[in-house]
């Protein structure tokens, strides 16, 4: 029998969960990102110029390389008048431009793009990029996003003035014209923000350099507020064109195997794992369904759940062959090399790019190169650049496999100094690479790569190639230099030595110096 008390909590709670529904209603994607705008890259003022830049960039890149044109990119950074730690920045390219019902939803609508659902390898994946830089100028400022855009020399550009609506997560077009544009094609946007603008690491600046090092095919041109730097093309070459590829077997987790099956258009279930994956035959296709005693010709639409999960754990024990690498786009050994020279002045380069290998099902490869000497300070700890599909990752080093997979590799035997759990020392640049279909970020700002042991794994192979070529360089340095020095002494006490022996053996001046020329001339050809 229920108590008076019993009653009156029975009541209270009931008034409190009705209350409580009240609160509840949807957040759009853009009201999130708006209140934690970090996991974008907008931590501080400063980073925000760069995120900025960055999105920009790799849009405009990928965009002229997909359409076949060398790119060449303007960035422009001014700062406003009358106004403190606030910048307009304007990134104007000579791409294929953007079709004019796409302008709005591209600069103005998070987590809209052409990338997210294609397994190729590109720079930008998740269509989140360039729209929340334009909302955090929003934010800060209030201004709309400016976009010029022209698709064809016969055809006007296209200008629009748009804004975000962050509780519906759609563009709104504040103005649309068609106007004149001295370019045939491309696209140009400008972006006024709050922002702090600062030489040096972690810079606009050192990641257009890093830019420059990674994709030595772009003209990019950057008016800093201080001062111009061009960084002109050394290569006249794009890079391959990447192939797209279907999902692999062993990277499809139990969630998305189920949703693939609801929105396949295969009728049965042996053509849905052909169609809807890569490398699956027909043979395959069968011993996959036999495992999971599920008939070939079922409908994929109305496999249970419990057959779902058998479904699942026959295709990770079957043998299926690693996905194909044509979709993956290596910098190269000659390019990496021709990059580091290019930006960074040093004694010796050496570059290795690893095979193909897989992670979780997608395709990944990874490249290392180094630079020794020269210019770069030698009693530093070495300096790592990191890229991921050729876009530096300039935050959050020591959370990224590339510096996990430095750090752990013994530099000594390469004759580097290296302290015990850290870096080494020395006039060093080391560059790596991945480039991939799907590059496993961190968080969504994608600053740095997870350390998947696969990863690492690559990372260390490739370390420890170019270390070997390293230290060979410096092992036949140090003998060099021991010879010089050694030869040094000689050359020192020749005109003793000379001195000596015409004492001992009576020698005249005339041969005391044609003695002296013999040794020198025996001394020089030891050296060549």
């Amino acid at each position: 029998m229920q108590t008076k008390l019993d009653i009156g909590k029975s009541s209270n709670i009931k008034t409190n969960a009705e209350n409580m529904a009240k609160h509840h209603k949807e957040i759009s994607v853009s009201e999130f990102f708006l209140k934690n705008r970090h996991l974008l890259g907008f931590d501080n003022p400063r980073k925000a110029l760069l995120t900025t830049v960055k999105e920009a960039v790799d849009n405009s890149l990928d965009a002229a390389e997909e359409a076949g044109i060398l790119p060449v990119i303007i960035v422009n950074m001014t700062a406003v008048k009358d106004a403190v730690d606030r910048y307009t920045i304007l990134i104007e390219d000579n791409g294929p431009g953007i079709v004019k019902a796409n302008v709005p939803r591209v600069f103005g609508k998070l987590l809209y793009g052409s990338k997210f659902h294609r397994l190729k390898c590109s720079r930008g994946q998740q269509g989140i990029g360039i729209s929340s830089a334009g909302m955090y100028g929003q934010l800060t400022t209030g201004k709309a996003v400016r976009v010029w855009s022209r698709i064809d020399k016969n055809k006007p550009a296209e200008y629009f003035e748009l804004v975000i609506d962050t509780k519906s997560n759609e563009p709104q077009v504040l103005k649309q014209e068609s106007v004149e544009w001295d370019k045939d094609h491309g696209t140009k946007v400008i972006i006024e923000l709050e922002g702090k603008y600062l030489k040096g690491r972690q810079s606009v600046d050192d990641y257009l350099k890093q830019v420059a090092i990674a994709n030595p095919h772009a003209h990019i041109i950057y008016d800093s507020p201080l001062e111009r730097l061009e960084f002109p093309a050394i290569v006249k070459q794009l890079p391959k064109e990447p192939k797209e590829i279907k999902p692999h077997p062993y990277g499809v987790e139990l969630g998305i195997l189920m949703k693939m099956l609801k929105d396949t258009k295969a009728r049965n279930l042996a053509g849905f794992l052909k169609s809807d994956f890569c490398r699956v035959s027909s043979k395959v296709a069968k011993e996959i369904c036999d495992k999971a005693k599920l008939y070939v010709n079922a409908r994929p639409s109305r496999i249970a759940l419990q057959e779902v999960d058998a479904l699942y754990r026959a295709i990770q024990e079957t043998k299926i062959m690693s996905p194909p690498t044509d979709c993956l786009v290596p910098i190269g050994e000659d390019i990496l090399v021709k990059g580091l020279k290019k930006e960074i002045s040093a004694d010796f380069y050496a570059a290795v790019t690893r095979p193909p290998s897989v992670y979780r099902g997608n395709p990944f490869q990874i490249e290392v190169s180094i630079a020794y000497g020269g210019d770069i300070p030698a009693d530093n700890l070495v300096k790592i650049l990191r890229f991921a599909n050729r876009v530096p990752l300039l935050y959050q080093q020591s959370a990224c496999a590339s510096y996990n997979a430095v750090l752990n590799t013994a530099w000594r035997n390469y004759n580097l100094s290296q302290s015990k759990g850290a870096l080494p020392i020395g006039p060093v640049v080391i560059m790596v690479h991945m480039s991939s279909v799907w590059v496993p970020f961190t968080s969504e700002a994608k600053e740095a790569i997870a350390s998947y042991p696969e990863i690492i794994k690559e990372m260390k192979l490739a370390l420890q190639e170019c270390g070997r070529k390293l230290g060979l360089h410096i092992r036949s340095v140090k003998k060099s230099q021991q010879e010089a020095k050694k030869k040094g002494y000689i050359e020192k006490y020749l005109p003793h030595i000379g001195i000596g022996l015409k004492e001992i053996l009576g020698f005249s001046d005339k041969d005391e110096a044609k003695l002296l020329e013999t040794l020198k001339d025996v001394l020089e050809r030891s050296r060549q």
